[in-house]
């Protein structure tokens, strides 16, 4: 099982922006965005719901492993130069 690190974001009438993240384990990437979608969904509450199917839903998906060695990869350089 691979982690990776699901954010979220659509258009709320109230607060405007609203966005989450949800690290979730998977074996795949469709895997992980299924997970973590229906977790979020489940915790939105009617019109929430609404708000999120009219003004449309935006998710970004990356392996956690891939982050940590981009900013591996930063601080190496950073103590190297």
């Amino acid at each position: 099982m691979k982690t990776f690190e699901v954010h979220f974001r659509y258009q709320d009438r109230s607060t405007g922006t609203a966005e989450s993240t949800s690290k979730v384990d998977a074996s795949s990437l469709p895997g992980a965005v299924a997970k973590a979608t229906r977790e979020f969904v489940k915790a939105l509450d009617r019109k929430q719901r609404f708000d999120m199917n009219k003004n449309g839903l935006e998710i970004t998906a990356e392996p956690v492993s891939a982050a940590t060695d981009a900013q591996a990869e930063t601080s190496a350089e950073a103590s190297a130069g």
